[in-house]
């Protein structure tokens, strides 16, 4: 996943964008864009297990 953070020269009050793989999302500030995409970036690289029955189901098929 592309995670891009820039500033929306156009927008009134200096705004902040976050696009995910194209998708925009606005924040008021640097910092909150920055703390989101911070966050985001972790979960995305914290380990992940599939519940117990649908690893039962992947070992069966």
């Amino acid at each position: 996943m592309k995670i891009l953070i820039k500033a929306l020269a156009k927008s009134p009050g200096n705004k902040w964008q976050v696009r995910l793989d194209g998708e925009p999302i606005t924040f008021r500030s640097e910092a909150e864009a920055r703390a989101f995409a911070e966050t985001l970036q972790a979960r995305i690289q914290a380990p992940h297990r599939f519940p117990l029955d649908q690893q039962r189901s992947a070992a069966a098929g």
